[in-house]
């Protein structure tokens, strides 16, 4: 327990060290702050924040860093790793932002440190569209003070959880240390239309339904078709509301990640891996995460609702999907439901406590019966700065009708986390 404590209080003096003079004041327009400011933001507005008088390029990034105290066991024999108190690798993101034009908008991550890959290597990236000065058109004009286009290699804006997840080293907009159990999150060749008047919002897009382009594959792959509509609304100074629907489709995919994308990799190290994963943590990335396989087929529906009352705040998610794997013949079904609820409270809602609890049922290829699992977790946060925040979490998280002899059969993991994160 004293080492513990002395890796803790490593950690938090790593935290008030690091939390000065990050913000940078470069203005963007309809652009997303990075940092606290951001905390419950989702879509760009069509407010114009700033003016454009020439090309402006802003540089950030974002870092995490986790103690993890973890231990987890099963029921089937199988062994598991040997997991203890320590450091998790750090994570980090180098963010480009650059204003190219009046209401015209480049963005472009790239993954410093991940789980998945130990070199540097680009997350994705996109142009977005909020004015089109390059077309002298009144009447387009007139349209795009409601209309936005983005178009890139990018996350696609599927449902409203993978504005509040954990990104690799983009940690602060996830109130949680760890992400949901099915975690819906993609990077696709992609476009996106966005209608947005007096807080309704609807959007279309459309992707090549893959992780990445092969145009030796293109064959064994349709198109991706998603959408989205939804409302938000600051109802009076004390109130908001946000409820959405989203639905994402592909017939075909030569590989689909709809929730198998994210590379950057679980923030629960080796929990429920066997021995062999000791050391290799790039091949065993998505520990603790439930993955359905629907990558040749998938169909998948989300609602979202989203509620903030003074300090008090809700969000919601229940999802439905179906799909399978090229080799069979029969769709699979998989349902996700998850509450969480948090309180802000201090100056500026500097600080909160709050849980979350997420249940899915899902049907898994190979597997005669439908297993369960699910995640309590309970946490609280404090913003050192708006660009700092410190989080610590208990977590634990049970797997159960997973057939005998399966790792995951009676599995359990639970354990405090501790997290660093800086976002500027």
């Amino acid at each position: 327990m004293k080492q513990q404590l002395n890796w803790l209080l490593v950690l938090l003096v790593m935290v008030l060290v690091t939390g000065t003079g990050l913000a940078q004041e470069t203005e963007m327009g309809y652009y997303n702050e990075p940092g606290k400011k951001s905390i419950n933001k989702f879509e760009t507005t069509k407010v114009d924040s700033a003016a454009f008088d020439k090309v402006k390029v802003r540089v950030g990034g974002a870092f995490a860093l986790q103690f993890q105290g973890l231990e987890h066991s099963n029921e089937s024999g199988v062994p598991l790793a040997d997991i203890g108190n320590e450091f998790n690798l750090a994570t980090a993101n180098l963010n480009f932002d650059v204003q190219l034009a009046e209401g015209v908008r480049m963005n472009l991550v790239t993954y410093l440190s991940s789980r998945h890959h130990e070199e540097t290597w680009v997350k994705g990236g996109y142009i977005q569209f909020d004015k089109l000065p390059f077309v002298n058109s009144e009447a387009l004009d007139k349209l795009m003070e409601n209309v936005t286009i983005k178009v890139g290699h990018m996350e696609i804006n599927y449902g409203d959880g993978h504005f509040r997840r954990t990104d690799n080293g983009n940690a602060i907009y996830n109130p949680f240390v760890g992400n949901l159990l099915m975690d819906a999150f993609a990077t696709e060749i992609a476009g996106e239309v966005y209608y947005q008047k007096n807080g309704f919002l609807a959007m279309v897009g459309a992707s090549n339904g893959e992780i990445k382009g092969d145009v030796t594959t293109h064959e064994a792959a349709d198109p991706s078709i998603y959408f989205k509509l939804g409302f938000d609304k600051q109802i009076n100074d004390e109130l908001r509301t946000r409820l959405t629907g989203s639905y994402y489709s592909t017939n075909k995919s030569a590989n689909n990640t709809l929730y198998a994308g994210d590379r950057g990799g679980s923030r629960y190290y080796y929990v429920m891996e066997p021995e062999a994963a000791e050391g290799d943590f790039s091949s065993y990335f998505r520990s603790g995460r439930v993955n359905p396989g629907f990558n040749y087929k998938v169909h998948a529906l989300m609602f979202n609702p989203f509620v903030k009352y003074n300090g008090l705040e809700f969000f919601g998610t229940a999802e439905f999907s179906s799909g399978r794997t090229a080799a069979e013949t029969e769709n699979r079904n998989a349902t996700q439901l998850a509450g969480e609820l948090l309180y802000r409270f201090g100056a500026n809602e500097n600080f909160y406590v709050g849980g979350r609890y997420t249940t899915v049922n899902a049907e898994l290829n190979g597997f005669d019966e439908e297993v369960n699992i699910n995640r309590i977790q309970a946490g609280a946060g404090w913003f050192l700065t708006n660009n700092v925040l410190a989080k610590l979490e208990y977590v634990n998280q049970q797997y159960k009708d997973y057939p005998a002899g399966s790792i995951l059969e009676g599995g359990e993991f639970k354990g405090f986390m501790v997290e660093a994160v800086i976002s500027f």
